[in-house]
């Protein structure tokens, strides 16, 4: 689906698989400044971390652990594809 310019990812059907499937969903939402490192540890090795992280991409989700990373971990990897995305347009990759 189509908003906009963002591309909204509806499919959540990993969710099922995932290892934080039944935890304390305010673990995944610490306070600012708090350790994240509990909920991290719920996502290392979790068979769909890539889906969940992917997910949280598409949707610009700006709060909480998504596949393993922070608000701010995400915001690299979106500026990031970002700066790819108009390197692939200008041609000059």
């Amino acid at each position: 689906m189509r908003i906009g310019r963002k591309h909204l990812m509806l499919d959540t059907s990993w969710q099922h698989e995932a290892n934080c499937l039944g935890v304390d969903p305010d673990l995944f939402f610490p306070e600012r400044g708090a350790s994240t490192k509990e909920a991290k540890e719920v996502c290392r090795g979790c068979v769909v971390r890539e889906d969940c992280l992917e997910f949280a991409l598409q949707n610009g989700e700006k709060f909480g652990i998504w596949g393993g990373m922070s608000e701010r971990e995400r915001r690299r990897i979106r500026r990031q594809r970002a700066l790819a995305r108009a390197e692939r347009e200008s041609g000059t990759a």
